[in-house]
């Protein structure tokens, strides 16, 4: 993890914090784009989501696999489940 100096931003009426542009040009953050808040032990954490969205994949992953489930298992466990949704909701027989 890289550890810079410490950066102020002043917090506005509304609560709105700028984010510095030069961390913003190396995170490539840009107008529009979300970030995601998180708490954490040492202050709050600010992060593109798409970062977050990814760190989020990695977890799942990780328990997946510590459970001996596969990719492959996931996959097929979930074309059985909305193949049993069409049959329920529409009375047809998914395509094999």
């Amino acid at each position: 993890m890289m550890t810079t100096a410490p950066m102020l931003s002043r917090v506005q009426k509304k609560g709105q914090v700028t984010i510095p542009a030069s961390i913003r040009e190396r995170l490539g953050i840009k107008e529009g784009d979300l970030v995601a808040f998180q708490e954490t032990e040492r202050g709050i954490l600010i992060a593109p989501q798409e970062v977050v969205a990814t760190d989020a994949f990695d977890r799942i992953g990780a328990v997946l696999q510590a459970s001996g489930i596969s990719l492959d298992d996931l996959i097929e466990s979930g074309r059985e489940i909305r193949g049993g949704i069409v049959r329920e909701r529409y009375g047809l027989v998914a395509e094999t």
